[in-house]
C-alpha cells in the first residue's frame, strides 16, 4: 500500500475487473512493470486473478479491502481519541 501506483490499480479494480492490457492504459508503465504491480497485490492477497481462456482477468478482493479498511479506520479513530484526550488535557492545565 505504500506504493501510489499500487494504490491507483485498486481503485481501478474497485469499479471493474481488468485486464492487464487494460489496467496498463491507465499508466505510463511498461507491462513487466504492471505485471510486477499485480503480483505484489496478489500475493497481499488484495486482488484476486482468474483465468478465462488466453486471459488472466484481475479483481478487487473486497473482504481484504474491507479488513484493511477498518484497520486504518481504527488507528485513524485511536488517534482522534488520542489528540482529544491531548488537548483537554492542555486545556485543563492552563486553567
Amino acid at each position: 500500500m505504500s506504493d501510489d501506483s499500487r494504490r491507483q490499480i485498486l481503485i481501478l479494480l474497485k469499479e471493474k475487473d481488468m485486464t492487464p492490457t487494460e489496467i496498463s492504459k491507465h499508466f505510463q508503465f511498461t507491462m513487466p512493470a504492471i505485471s510486477t504491480h499485480l503480483r505484489i497485490l496478489k500475493n497481499s492477497d488484495l486482488v484476486v486473478q482468474n483465468k478465462i481462456g488466453k486471459n488472466r482477468i484481475y479483481s478487487l478482493n473486497r473482504e481484504k479491502a474491507l479488513e484493511m479498511m477498518n484497520f486504518f479506520a481504527g488507528i485513524w479513530d485511536y488517534n482522534l481519541k488520542s489528540l482529544k484526550e491531548f488537548l483537554e488535557n492542555q486545556k485543563g492545565g492552563k486553567k
